[in-house]
């Protein structure tokens, strides 16, 4: 019964913000808060232990939230958004090509930093209006992008570092960018004419301002701060604001972001907190099929437990299992920590109603992409399926070097 509850707690508070999303923030503290209080009261949970497990991992998220949220404003200084409408063709092709672009940033970023680069062009490119069906379209391509890039999300990196036999080879996971290329192909067809619909991108229409160096050398150093600590120490956060701290000997930052993406940083938290405090010991017998769905609860809850489950399980086709819970939380705007920074920028995005009715056709090459992996490449495991005891719970397993969701 207690677990029965619990779950109805998480699934009130997901509902809450999907229809109240102007207060998301305190209906996500708030089904944290009493999350907390049923675990404490009616279960044998020991807070202290769970925060030390989690704390890295929260830490890390916060850190990249804010400090991306720094990066984004600084390319939008730099004025190298007004240069891509030289590089960009005009009309749907360019807005079709940003989102490829944003997507192979991903395979060698941060996804966050991905989807903050790509919203930030885009504020430039279409001059602030940006459709909600295209933004879905951003934050699916930064996250399909890093699906297939051992370095491009913190899925991928928990299973290349994954404690198994045989050893995971980043080639495992690459099979991943055939479902993110049938993907992004598929959304951003229709994705770019809904953006063209609501105001093309112009070419030559921006004032020839000169590039600011200075901010794009800072945005480089943060970008090599945090794919370098992430290989290094698994703490990408750490990288983010060393550049950020020694960028401002160059450029001040402009602080005023900050408040919106602490609110945003905030509300991801309190979510990925409670989904942690979820009673989930164990996973459906590995299969196609079960990694399909996980995508799809992925867009409600956390995906770093639901890897961290699925590796200690076994029986995955690493692949799979790398494109369905990098991709799926793409199809909520709280669903991933990519969406909740686009959030930030565009507040238009906080409605999954108008997510899902604009963004239709992120969900829908979500399925293209798995059936392409699976009718072209097939169901091969890597490993075998665990038999024999219990399953020990998320909070109870060594992780790989947690990062960003």
């Amino acid at each position: 019964m207690t677990d029965i509850l619990l779950f109805g707690l998480f699934a009130a508070t997901l509902l809450g913000i999907a229809r109240f999303h102007k207060h998301a923030l305190r209906i996500a503290a708030s089904g944290l808060c009493l999350v907390l209080c049923t675990r404490l009261l009616l279960t044998d949970f020991h807070l202290g232990h769970h925060l030390l497990h989690e704390g890295k991992s929260l830490l890390n998220l916060g850190g990249l939230l804010i400090g991306f949220a720094l990066l984004a404003n600084l390319f939008e200084r730099s004025n190298l958004p007004e240069k891509l409408t030289d590089v960009l063709p005009g009309g749907v092709k360019g807005a079709f090509l940003l989102l490829v672009l944003v997507a192979l940033m991903s395979a060698v970023l941060d996804n966050i930093a991905a989807a903050l680069i790509g919203g930030s062009a885009a504020i430039t490119l279409f001059r602030r209006r940006v459709h909600v069906g295209y933004l879905a379209a951003i934050v699916a391509a930064s996250n399909a992008g890093g699906a297939g890039s051992v370095v491009g999300d913190t899925t991928t990196t928990m299973i290349w570092l994954a404690p198994v036999q045989p050893p995971v080879s980043p080639l495992d996971v690459l099979e991943a960018g055939l479902g993110a290329a049938v993907a992004v192909a598929f959304f951003g067809c229709f994705a770019s004419r809904q953006q063209h619909a609501l105001q093309p991108l112009v070419k030559g229409g921006h004032a020839g301002k000169p590039v600011d160096y200075g901010c794009v050398a800072i945005v480089g150093a943060i970008l090599v701060g945090a794919i370098s600590t992430n290989l290094a120490f698994g703490f990408p956060a750490a990288g983010v604001w060393a550049a950020i701290l020694l960028g401002c000997l160059l450029r001040r930052p402009d602080w005023k972001v900050l408040p919106p993406a602490a609110t945003g940083m905030c509300f991801l938290l309190c979510l990925v907190l409670s989904a942690s405090m979820m009673p989930v010991d164990r996973l459906p017998e590995a299969t196609a099929w079960t990694a399909l769905g996980l995508g799809a609860v992925s867009a409600f809850f956390d995906n770093i437990p639901l890897t961290a489950l699925a590796i200690q399980q076994g029986g995955y086709d690493w692949g799979y299992l790398a494109y369905c819970v990098g991709y799926g939380g793409s199809m909520l705007w709280f669903g991933s920590s990519a969406g909740v920074a686009i959030s930030g920028l565009f507040q238009e995005a906080k409605s999954a109603k108008a997510w899902l009715r604009s963004g239709w056709h992120v969900v829908v090459g979500y399925l293209l992409g798995f059936f392409a992996m699976y009718l072209l490449l097939g169901w091969h495991p890597h490993t075998a399926p665990r038999t024999g005891g219990r399953t020990p719970p998320a909070h109870e397993q060594p992780l790989a070097p947690p990062g960003h969701r």
